[in-house]
């Protein structure tokens, strides 16, 4: 048990439930160490990992009250965590899910999109507000974003800091699926994960 998350087991996967008192799941700097060392713990015993937050939030991002107390060094270190966090991810030996409701902004896009396969629900909003405060993420979501929609509109959607609805989520290549209860949807599709020719085998 974490303050910054919680662990569900299911016969077929584990969920990774984003967790914070204000609601906001908010990846503050020691959430981001906490999930990076639970991710990797778990990578021991791999089975299909379902990453989610709450019916508001799947994460507002990275804590900008930390970010702006932030001096240089601090700041490179910050953004080497979260890399190690997205790496920790992307690198799982068993696929990865994020089953989104909300919001899924910052730094909470940057972990969504470090995972094989993206459910969101029809009113979920994810975007990267970076742009409107002068800010760029470090934790690979350029990169990320850039392989799975494309060069031109990955940069619309950072340098115009635009927020994308669910159906446009879809069109675009954001998301693969859509569903009103995303972690159900995530449990059930895991435990059909069973085809090397499946697009979130590993």
């Amino acid at each position: 048990m974490s303050e910054y998350f919680q662990l569900e087991h299911t016969d077929g996967a584990t969920v990774l439930r984003l967790t914070s008192q204000d609601g906001t799941n908010r990846l503050t700097r020691a959430c981001v160490i906490s999930l990076a060392n639970a991710v990797q713990e778990l990578a021991r015993s791999p089975r299909p990992l379902i990453i989610t937050g709450n019916q508001h939030f799947f994460s507002a991002g990275a804590d900008l009250n930390e970010i702006v107390l932030l001096n240089g060094p601090d700041a490179f270190t910050f953004s080497k965590a979260g890399q190690t966090m997205t790496d920790a991810v992307d690198e799982f030996p068993a696929p990865v899910i994020a089953a989104v409701n909300g919001y899924c902004m910052g730094g909470g896009r940057d972990l969504a999109l470090a995972c094989d396969y993206r459910i969101a629900s029809p009113h979920a909003i994810s975007g990267h507000r970076g742009a409107a405060l002068g800010l760029i993420t470090g934790w690979g979501g350029t990169q990320r974003l850039e392989r799975l929609i494309g060069r031109a509109r990955a940069a619309e959607m950072f340098i115009a800091a635009e927020k994308v609805h669910a159906a446009h989520a879809l069109r675009y290549g954001l998301v693969e699926r859509l569903a009103e209860d995303p972690v159900t949807e995530a449990i059930r599709w895991a435990s059909t994960q069973k085809s090397p020719d499946d697009p979130i085998t590993r």
